[in-house]
């Protein structure tokens, strides 16, 4: 439960009504339940400084609730933006009056991290064309702000990843005790495909993270999102993220390869999996060495862990995985 000056501290720390609401109404109606009732007045009785705390609280609640539709252009089309989606590290995804989505960098400062998207996104076009049934791993960019005036902000428009996709954060979250080892592993078969995809485009995508990651469950989907990070197999990155898990060659600003995403993607692994989940977290370690020229390739890994798993579980059979309640 949310205390007095917990309550306080985050509502003094937000600039607007997302950096307080989560996109997801339920979640935002949950928090501003959480936060009105550590602020109320009769557990609070003559405390000016929780009593402006809530009046802001409700300011914001309401600037939450009420969508502000912002239309933005590019060289062939307009969008029409309604609500938030989903709040990244660096943009806003927010949904529109059409059938897509529009990321739109919250800050001019940070455009840079959206054109290394629209190289990226491009890129793995290119190879899905190729490869077709690569196409399912990674978001389909329909259309770019492209240049854009100084001081004004970049965006990407997406199709849609919304109906029945959650997030591994979220997934986490719903199991706090760890994944059965049976659940994650068909959503690392799936990822390791993408990763492997991705670098035989010569992509790094150098930010995978729970909250980077959707899942299907019913349909037993991944998409890899989040590729505002991403650069070529050896260059240096555009930037780096505080919440993100990086190996060691990121904190000494050497350059970023297909070994640093294995080594992110191995971490995500072994933070997800329930601790007596030995065999698949001894797979992790191996590909988590401090040398990047130590792990092994996310290509090589396919049939590695395939064998692991047949080890662990015998024939694969389709395993029905659903999160459970956690309330409201």
């Amino acid at each position: 439960m949310l205390t007095r000056d917990d309550a306080i501290a985050m509502i003094e720390k937000a600039d607007n009504a997302t950096a307080l609401f989560d996109a997801d109404p339920a979640v935002a109606r949950r928090r501003y339940r959480e936060l009105a009732t550590a602020l109320h007045p009769d557990r609070n009785p003559g405390d000016e400084r929780a009593h402006r705390a809530a009046a802001t609280l409700n300011r914001l609640y309401d600037d939450w609730k009420r969508p502000r539709r912002q239309t933005v252009t590019t060289a062939t089309s307009s969008y029409t933006l309604t609500g938030p989606h989903a709040i990244g590290s660096i943009a806003t995804t927010y949904r529109t009056t059409g059938p897509h989505l529009v990321k739109l960098v919250r800050d001019p400062a940070l455009n840079p991290l959206l054109h290394a998207e629209w190289t990226a996104l491009r890129a793995l076009d290119d190879l899905t064309e190729r490869h077709r049934w690569l196409r399912p791993y990674y978001p389909r960019l329909i259309d770019t702000s492209g240049p854009v005036a100084r001081g004004d902000r970049a965006f990407t428009v997406l199709d849609p990843l919304i109906d029945g996709f959650t997030t591994l954060a979220d997934i986490r979250k719903a199991f706090p005790g760890g994944l059965d080892g049976r659940d994650y592993a068909w959503m690392h078969r799936r990822l390791l495909r993408a990763v492997a995809g991705a670098h035989r485009a010569g992509v790094v995508h150098g930010h995978i993270t729970p909250d980077n990651v959707l899942v299907h469950p019913e349909q037993h989907g991944i998409v890899l999102v989040g590729w505002s990070f991403a650069v070529g197999d050896g260059e240096l990155p555009v930037a780096v993220d505080n919440s993100a898990d990086y190996p060691p060659e990121v904190h000494k600003g050497q350059p970023v390869t297909a070994a640093t995403d294995v080594h992110m993607l191995h971490t995500m692994m072994a933070d997800l999996l329930a601790p007596g989940e030995n065999r698949q977290r001894t797979f992790a370690t191996w590909c988590t060495q401090d040398a990047p020229a130590q792990r092994p390739d996310a290509a090589d890994l396919l049939d590695e862990y395939d064998e692991l798993l047949g080890e662990l579980y015998g024939p694969r059979t389709f395993r029905p995985f659903t999160i459970p309640e956690t309330g409201a």
